[in-house]
Formats: structure tokens, sequence, C-alpha cells
């Protein structure tokens, strides 16, 4: 482990990089687009990682950006940051890259992975239309895991299946090449880096004032009774509840929060706007849905407020999570201090977020929405589908089909939307020679709402 400042110039933004040696000359070269950063670079891995030396580190920069998130995980566990702490997320591109060696280099099809959450890489392979890949993620990371126990894992599956390793850790994949187990080291690529520092910028001195900002969370069970009638026993029931609740103390602790057990299976957290953007990478990614799947077998519903103050904050979470259980549960809704909506939060199913890009809709337009009988749902669908395909004009059955409802259903929507002046007829679209007609529906309010 080493500490390396690069020069003795006073910068505008000392921020501290934290990560192994061999991405200093990625994140270098990054930087260049950054000049009011100075960087001091910390080599550190997740075994090497002490207390102070991040001590140390924090007291002589504004910011920290970890390149890997083990190490940054560690820390967290180790240290309480005082300042604002980022970490370079394992995002598709450099995923992509692996996958591609791999491809180049291999003739087996199966894979063991750690650090990418499994659903993520079955997103991939849909991408890439890729089917006769088989594969095993390394189970949720969390502070009980080390070093040796994902080697083992990676280890078990080569002497099992022949896999190739796919890790997100430098030690791992040191460790796996000293065992003769071929593996990939999925590395960040410079647009991952990018966007790292500019949030990192992002989190500065500029940006404190609103950091600061209350965020309050409201988490729930979804269909409490029924996730419990497979437990035969009440004690059964009450384990669950107890593994719920260590699940959120080790969420709210990484959100550096403060957690509220608000009665049976629903816990409230408080936080600041700063960290919890960070900690889901600009309200794009919250692990704790997968976490909660995998692990209890439940699937939860999280609605998070921000505002000016704690009551504020507090109607907010309620506000959005009435719109989480709406979409039907496993999801997030994040209801801002103007009102507008953004949501559904979940980068890591296949369902929901990846399906429909992240939307955001205002308070006015969400108004006369409703009052035609519009939910918020049905809402961040259509406006996620238009702001991928660019697309205003529907038929109901295109509607239906894009709301997952009915024809029939589309057909009563519809018709509430044109009382409402939220949609006009442009057109017909004749289908077959006897048959009627189809009308084609321009969705004016959206294409009003794209234009301000």
């Amino acid at each position: 482990m080493k500490t390396n400042q690069l020069s003795n110039n006073v910068p505008e933004i000392i921020i501290g990089i934290v990560g192994p040696e061999a991405l200093d000359k990625e994140i270098m070269k990054a930087l260049e687009a950054f000049p009011n950063f100075h960087p001091i670079f910390l080599n550190a891995t997740p075994s090497t990682i002490v207390p102070e030396i991040i001590v140390n580190l924090i007291n002589k920069v504004e910011v920290l950006l970890f390149t890997e998130f083990p190490t940054y995980f560690k820390a967290k566990q180790l240290v309480n940051f005082s300042i604002p702490a980022h970490y370079v997320p394992l995002m598709g591109t450099g995923l992509y890259r692996s996958l591609f060696l791999i491809k180049n280099q291999y003739d087996l099809l199966y894979l063991s992975i750690d650090t990418v959450e499994e659903k993520y890489i079955q997103h991939i392979f849909y991408d890439l239309g890729e089917t006769k890949y088989q594969f095993k993620s390394f189970p949720t990371y969390n502070q009980s895991n080390s070093t040796q126990s994902i080697v083992q894992f990676h280890q078990e599956n080569y002497q099992k299946y022949g896999s190739i390793a796919i890790t997100g850790i430098q030690e791992v994949s040191l460790k796996l090449s000293e065992l003769g187990i071929p593996n990939e080291w999925v590395t960040p690529t410079y647009q991952d880096i990018i966007v790292s520092l500019e949030r990192a910028l992002l989190a500065t001195e500029a940006r404190k004032n609103k950091e600061s900002q209350i965020v309050f969370g409201i988490i729930d069970i979804d269909k409490f009774d029924k996730a419990t009638e497979k437990y035969t026993t009440e004690h059964e029931v009450q384990l669950l509840k107890l593994r719920f609740q260590q699940m959120m103390l080790n969420y709210t602790k990484l959100l550096d929060g403060h957690l509220i057990n608000s009665g049976g299976e629903e816990f409230s957290f408080i936080t600041t706007r700063g960290i919890f953007e960070r900690e889901t990478r600009g309200y794009k990614f919250i692990p704790l849905l997968n976490a909660a799947k995998s692990e209890l077998g439940v699937s939860i519903s999280i609605g998070v407020g921000f505002g000016r103050s704690a009551a504020e904050a507090g109607s907010h979470a309620r506000m959005a999570l009435r719109q989480s259980k709406e979409l039907g549960g496993n999801v997030c809704y994040i209801v801002r201090e103007d009102q507008s909506v953004i949501g559904p939060v979940d980068i890591i199913t296949d369902t929901q977020y990846e399906k429909y890009d992240l939307s955001i809709t205002d308070a006015e337009l969400l108004d006369k929405a409703e009052k035609a009988g519009m939910s918020a749902a049905y809402m961040t669908k259509l406006m996620a589908r238009v702001a991928r395909h660019k697309k205003y004009d529907y038929t109901a059955q295109e509607l239906a089909s894009t709301l997952t409802i009915t024809t029939r259903s589309a057909h009563r929507i519809l018709l509430k939307w044109m009382d409402a002046n939220l949609v006009d007829i442009v057109g017909e679209e004749k289908i077959t020679y006897k048959g009627r007609p189809r009308r084609i529906y321009r969705l004016s309010f959206i294409m009003d709402d794209k234009k301000q």
C-alpha cells in the first residue's frame, strides 16, 4: 500500500483516488478532462486497507473515489466518512469487454461471476443474443465476504464445471491466476471513470447545501401475509422479521442513516440527499430490492421522499410508497421536494427499469393525468417508452401492450383521456380488408411536456 501525491501546487479540489495501482494510468487519463481536480493516489485493496491510512487521506482531500467496490465497502465498515465518498461501478462497457475477450480466447461456455448483479449479467446476455452460456454468480457482496471466500467460490466452480471466472476484484484475479484458473478481471472503462469523476465533482463544496437536504424512506414487505404462508410456525415468521430487520440495519449503515422500526413489516430510514444520490448511483441502483428477494424470498416496495423539512420528506415518502405498491411492488419511487416523481428505480431486474428508462414527471402533469384516471405507474411507462422510441402515436392495441392491460381497458382509458383533452385522434389504421379501422391516438400531453 502506498500514497502518492503528484505535485505541491495548490489545487482547487483535492480528490483521493483509492484502488489498485494497475488502474492509476486509466484514472490519470480521465483526470485530464477535469483540470480542477488534483489527485492523491492511495494504492489499496480490500485486504490491505486499514482505518489509519484512510483517516489520514480523508484529512487531506475533499472527496474520495474508490476504483473497486469491495475496497469501498470495506472502508465504509472501518471508517465513518466525513467527506463525500464514491466508487466506480462496474457498468455495461467493462463487462461487455470481458465477455468479448473470453469469447475470443475460450471455447468453454460456463462462467462464474462475482461483484456484478446476476440480473445485470442476464440482461447483457440478452442484449448480446447469447443463449448458450451458463453462469453462477457469487451471492450478494457483504461485510462477511473475504477475498479467500470469493476465490474458493471460483475454484469450486472451475473444479466442478471447468468454468471461467469473471471478477471485479484484482486480488481475486491474481490469486486465481496463481492457481491456474482462467479468469478475466473486469475493469472500469474510460467512460465509467468519467461518469464517476463527474459525480465526485458534483459532491464537493458547490453541492453541500443540497447534499444536506433531508431524505426520508419507507420500506415495506409486499403482501406480507401471503409471503409468510409458507412458514408453519410463528417462530419461523419472527425469524424472518429479524432477518429483514438485520438487512435494513445493514442497508441503513451503508446510507449513514438512522433506521426506525415503524411496526410489523415496515421500516423507515432518514439520511441525506448527497449520500442517497451516491449510494444509488444517481437514483439508478437499489441493491436492497434484489437482496430481499434472493436472501429472504420476499419482495419489497420502497418510497423515498425529499423535502425542506422532515415532515415534508416523510409525506413525500408515503406518496412514493403508494406509487411503488400501485406498480405491483419490488420497485422504488422517489418524490422530490417539488413533488415531481422519479421512478421506477430498479436497475437489477428485467421487469421494470431495464425495460423502461428512468422517467421524471412533474406535479402539474401528474395531477392532470390522475384527474383523467391515469395512475403514476401508467404515466411512468408511457413517458419511458416515448423517451426511448420517440413514439407519440398509438392505437388502443399498442397502448394495451405498453401498459400490460387488455385492449378493452385501453379503449376505456383513452376515452377518459380524450374527455380530459390529454390525447387527440390523428388518423386511422386499416389492418384488413373487412376489419374495422383502428383509431390512432396522439399522446399530446407527453408532447407538450417534452417541449417545455
